[in-house]
């Protein structure tokens, strides 16, 4: 939520309304503009190829760099991985 907007929750929203899936597609190219961005930042993480999602390739860089500044130390299958301090 952000301050002075109402928002709902709608699972499935993008199935269900053209605005939903317009944002949703807008959110993602977005996304993956931002993860680019970061890919030249930080070329040793490789975001360019797998968007920051918790594949192989990005845990077995999270195991030889370890985490860097845009990591989300909550995200489930990172945590689990005990490399934050």
């Amino acid at each position: 939520p952000v301050d002075g907007y109402r928002c709902i929750a709608i699972p499935k929203g993008d199935e269900k309304s053209l605005s939903c899936a317009c944002a949703s597609v807008v959110a993602k190219v977005l996304r993956d503009q931002i993860m680019e961005h970061y890919h030249r930042v930080l070329p040793e993480y490789n975001f360019e190829k797998h968007k920051g999602y918790a594949t192989q390739e990005h845990i077995k860089a999270l195991r030889r760099y370890k985490e860097s500044f845009i990591h989300r130390k909550s995200f489930s299958p990172i945590k689990q991985l005990k490399l934050f301090s």
